[in-house]
C-alpha cells in the first residue's frame, strides 16, 4: 500500500481514528514532548543520531546517510518484529519524527510495503507543536471558565478535586506543571515536564471539554515553577471569568499545610534552601528565623508566620491586581479540609 501524508491541523483532529501513534525520534527528543498517546519507536537512538548528525555537519550528507542507513534499517527491523508482525490488515498507523523527513518516512515505507495503511505526519512534530498552539488558543476563547481563588492552604486543589469528584469540568494545572506553584511548591521525586510537554497537556486536557459547561481552574500565576501557563490560557483566566473566592479559617489552614507539606520535615534541609529564595523580599534576618524554626520542629508556627508575613499579603495583592473577577465573586467558606466539608462545597457550587 501506499503512504498518504496527513496535515498536522488534520491529525489533530484524526488523532483518536489511528491504531498506533508512532514517534521515531530518539527517546530523548521523545521524553521532551510528543503526540498524545505516541509510542518511541526510535530509527535512531540518542548516540546514534549525535554519531550520524556529527558525520552530516563536520564529513558530507553522503557519508553521514551511509552510516546512517544501515542503522536505521536495523532499528526498522527490530521494531517490525517485536511489535508489528502480530498486527491486523486493518491496522493502520500514523509515522511522525521532528520534521515529517527521512526518519519517519523510512518507517512509513516500511509498514506501506508490508500492507498496511499508513499516514506519516507532514511537517512532523514542529508543524503538530505549531498546530497544536493555534488549537489550544481557539479551544480556550470557545470555554467558559470559574477561577477558584484563596489564600495559600485554603483548599483550592483539594476543591477542585471534589468538583472532579462530583462530575466537574476541572483543568488542574498544578498536577500537569507536578509543581504546586509557590517557592515551596516543587514535589519531592518528581520533576516538572519540559514546557513543551506542559503545553501538550493542557490541549490533551481541553480538548476533552464541553463547551457548553464550565471548567473550573485554580487561580495559578502566569508561571508554575519553572513552566509558563499558556498566555491566552492565562489571559483567559484574568479577563474574562468568574470567580469563586475560597476562605477558611486560620487554624485550619495550618492544617491543611502541614498535610501537604509533611515531607519537609523529612528533608528539613532542602526546605532550608528553598526558604534561601526569600531572602531578597523578606531579608536574610527573617528568612534566617524560619529556617531556625524548621531545624527546630516548629512546624505549625512556621507555616502561620510564613502565610501571615508572606504568602498572604503577596496573594492579596496579586489577585485583586490580576483578576478582574474579584471585583464581585462568589464566596465559599470552608470550616476545614475534610473530605464531607469538600464534597458538600463542590456540590453547592455545582447546584
Amino acid at each position: 500500500m501506499s503512504v498518504s501524508r496527513v496535515a498536522a491541523a488534520q491529525a489533530l483532529i484524526e488523532l483518536g481514528q489511528y491504531g498506533s501513534v508512532i514517534d521515531v525520534r530518539s527517546p530523548s527528543e521523545f521524553a521532551l514532548d510528543h503526540l498524545p498517546g505516541a509510542v518511541n519507536w526510535p530509527v535512531l537512538g540518542d548516540e546514534e543520531r549525535r554519531v550520524v548528525g556529527t558525520l552530516y555537519k563536520q564529513v558530507s550528507p553522503l557519508k553521514a546517510r551511509q552510516v546512517g542507513a544501515p542503522i536505521v534499517a536495523r532499528n526498522i527491523a527490530r521494531h517490525i518484529e517485536r511489535d508489528v508482525l502480530e498486527r491486523p490488515r486493518e491496522w493502520r498507523p500514523l509515522v511522525y519524527c521532528w520534521r515529517g523527513g527521512q526518519r519517519s518516512g523510512a518507517m512509513a515505507w516500511f509498514l506501506g510495503q508490508i500492507g498496511y495503511r499508513t499516514a506519516q505526519l507532514d511537517g512532523g512534530y514542529k508543524a503538530f507543536r505549531s498546530a497544536l498552539r493555534a488549537d489550544l488558543d481557539t479551544r480556550v476563547a470557545a470555554l467558559r471558565w470559574t477561577v477558584v481563588c484563596g489564600r495559600t492552604g485554603s483548599g483550592k486543589t483539594r476543591l477542585l478535586h471534589a468538583l472532579q469528584a462530583e462530575g466537574a469540568q476541572v483543568l488542574d494545572l498544578e498536577a500537569l506543571a507536578s509543581h504546586r506553584g509557590s517557592v515551596l511548591g516543587g514535589l519531592p521525586a518528581q520533576p516538572q515536564p519540559a514546557q513543551k510537554r506542559f503545553d501538550t497537556l493542557v490541549w490533551e486536557q481541553l480538548r476533552q471539554f464541553d463547551p457548553a459547561r464550565p471548567v473550573f481552574v485554580e487561580s495559578e500565576s502566569r508561571k508554575i515553577g519553572a513552566l509558563l501557563v499558556p498566555e491566552t490560557l492565562s489571559e483567559r483566566m484574568r479577563s474574562h471569568a468568574e470567580c469563586v473566592f475560597v476562605e477558611m479559617p486560620a487554624e485550619a489552614r495550618v492544617r491543611l499545610l502541614l498535610d501537604d507539606y509533611g515531607h519537609f520535615a523529612r528533608d528539613v534541609d532542602a526546605f532550608c534552601k528553598q526558604l534561601d529564595g526569600l531572602a531578597t523580599l523578606r531579608g536574610r534576618a527573617v528568612v534566617k528565623t524560619w529556617q531556625a524554626a524548621a531545624r527546630e520542629g516548629h512546624w505549625a508556627e512556621l507555616f502561620a508566620e510564613l502565610m501571615a508575613q508572606h504568602y498572604d499579603p503577596l496573594y492579596d495583592r496579586s489577585m485583586q491586581r490580576s483578576f478582574g473577577g474579584l471585583r464581585a465573586p462568589h464566596r465559599l467558606t470552608l470550616v476545614n479540609h475534610e473530605h464531607t466539608t469538600l464534597a458538600a462545597a463542590a456540590r453547592s457550587l455545582l447546584a
